[in-house]
């Protein structure tokens, strides 16, 4: 079975006219003698637009309703999709994620895949059929809906891809592939013809939001190449895959931003083992995921923590951190938010030395004050004022030469 896994993202089936261009792709594909595969996301805004609806209803809606409803998003478009298809004279089936054979864990909102069984998707290819499955959903073990969180559309892709035993995944969006920072904030950003999948986990992990971080980790395991290309133009676009030492160019392949940051700050805490421990552990009790942690230097048997969560998790972050203050009789706690957070990434930078001091002596030289440092072995992020974001992304751009072609 030659079988190629499609994943159209949202802006790709937005209207009537770009789901009759996405069912054209599908069935050039199935002229080449290829079983196209067919993952899709909800169209446009929709997904938005059912969050905003569940709040106007409840203040906190139940996670097994909202999956219930944002679910729907996708079984929209697939059903559109497969109209569009069968119009053109293709037979092609909807299938739920359910259907699909995606299992999930039972954490609503924010579920992950534990086991593809993709039978029936072979038995629809067998039939002659094209499979166009509902993105971003699945079903746990008492049988309930579950969604995967945002950008859970690509993991439902590569994951069937890897199911199948496919070494290649197609996902088409509204860009033309990865590039070495957002063309919509920095207008000389350069497409990126191949990155490895080490680097598009620091990406996806530090803001960039062109495949999620998950699909990423997925088709690394299984060693699945990601072909990222535009639904609207025929550009080769960016391949993530493996990328041997000697292929590696230059020591920055890339930067990432978020722009929705908040900074979470619980001071005098206690200077003992297993403090940051109990702090951590009651924010991943409550799905707060942190982003950068600093510790200050003890003074006076207490020190103060710092991190940042995304803006939409801080009224809860600063929930959880005063009832932590309040059980480890720290001072207090406080939030500030018009934070964002940029970060360089390459390959390259692995025992190459002076790429910090580049970076911090740009930003400084552009009087963007630093806020909150973090690194790994092929990354530095920086919290600066969201006021200084769009500067600090040009700056850091000019100064690692990602203009020029690599």
């Amino acid at each position: 079975m030659r079988a190629l896994v499609m994943k159209f993202g949202g802006t790709s089936v937005a209207t009537s006219s770009h789901l009759r261009r996405v069912a054209k792709r599908i069935i050039q594909t199935r002229r080449r003698g290829l079983h196209p595969v067919v993952v899709v996301s909800a169209r446009g805004d929709t997904t938005d637009r059912l969050l905003r609806v569940a709040s106007q209803v409840a203040a906190r809606p139940r996670g097994r309703e909202l999956d219930v409803l944002l679910s729907t998003g996708e079984q929209e478009a697939m059903a559109l999709l497969a109209m569009a298809i069968q119009d053109m004279g293709w037979d092609a089936v909807s299938l739920t994620g359910a259907q699909g054979g995606i299992l999930t864990d039972e954490n609503h909102t924010r579920a992950r895949i534990i086991s593809v069984r993709p039978d029936r998707i072979r038995a629809e290819i067998g039939a002659g059929r094209i499979p166009i499955v509902a993105g971003f959903q699945g079903v746990n073990g008492y049988q309930d809906i579950t969604t995967l969180g945002r950008g859970g559309s690509d993991t439902t892709a590569v994951a069937l891809a890897a199911a199948l035993g496919l070494g290649l995944c197609e996902i088409y969006t509204d860009v033309e592939g990865v590039f070495t920072a957002d063309p919509r904030v920095v207008p000389k950003a350069q497409l990126i013809p191949r990155i490895s999948y080490h680097e598009m986990l620091e990406l996806a992990g530090r803001g960039a939001r062109v495949v999620h971080l998950r699909a990423v980790e997925i088709a690394k395991k299984y060693q699945v190449r990601i072909h990222v290309r535009s639904s609207f133009t025929e550009g080769e676009g960016t391949y993530i895959e493996e990328v041997g030492e000697v292929e590696k160019g230059r020591v920055v392949t890339g930067i990432a931003h978020e722009e929705k940051v908040a900074k979470v700050t619980i001071t005098g805490v206690p200077d003992r083992p297993g403090v940051a421990a109990t702090l951590f552990q009651a924010l991943g009790q409550r799905g707060v995921v942190a982003g950068m942690i600093v510790q200050s230097a003890p003074r006076g048997g207490v020190n103060d923590i710092t991190f940042t969560v995304a803006v939409d998790q801080s009224e809860e972050a600063l929930e959880v951190t005063k009832e932590v203050a309040a059980e480890l009789g720290a001072a207090g706690c406080f939030v500030e938010g018009d934070v964002a957070r940029v970060s360089i990434v390459g390959a390259g930078m692995l025992g190459h030395p002076g790429v910090a001091g580049a970076m911090f002596g740009a930003l400084g030289r552009a009087g963007i004050n630093i806020q909150l440092i973090s690194t790994s072995d092929i990354s530095i992020s920086c919290a600066v004022a969201r006021s200084d974001l769009g500067r600090a992304l040009e700056v850091l751009h000019r100064q690692f030469e990602l203009e020029r072609e690599a």
